[in-house]
């Protein structure tokens, strides 16, 4: 790579780091990863940005906490699936919905009424964060 910057080929060096392509062997993979019976395995699937729908609503719903916990901090996870994790019995759940950017609207106000004292600081703190954000902005 640094021959070829500096030969002057207009290849970028951010390049050489770039992840490989998702190809449905990959995708196949996470999907097998997702049903281990080890939950770190499953922790590594939830965590995946490429994993199939099927997959994160399964994860969603999984049996072990820290499994529900990696989903909950992906913040490629779709809308309706953080919508399942806001209202999960775990407090650690919650709290990781509410401070993943992609959770909708309707999950935070939900996350924001929530029965942990923890889940409502942090929706606040984001709140502010947002708010501070159109501030710098404006």
């Amino acid at each position: 790579m640094a021959e070829a910057v500096a030969n002057g080929r207009s290849e970028s060096p951010v390049a050489a780091f770039l992840s490989p392509a998702i190809t449905e062997t990959k995708i196949a993979r996470i999907t097998r990863m997702a049903s281990d019976p080890n939950p770190k395995i499953r922790e590594s699937a939830a965590l995946s940005y490429h994993a199939p729908l099927e997959v994160y609503e399964a994860l969603a719903k999984d049996s072990n906490e820290g499994v529900r916990t990696c989903l909950a901090r992906n913040a490629q996870a779709p809308c309706d699936v953080l919508r399942t994790l806001s209202q999960d019995p775990s407090e650690t759940v919650r709290a990781f919905v509410a401070v993943n950017y992609s959770v909708p609207e309707d999950a935070m106000e939900r996350l924001r009424e929530d029965s942990s004292p923890t889940v409502q600081k942090l929706v606040a703190w984001k709140a502010s964060l947002k708010e501070e954000a159109e501030l710098v902005l404006a």
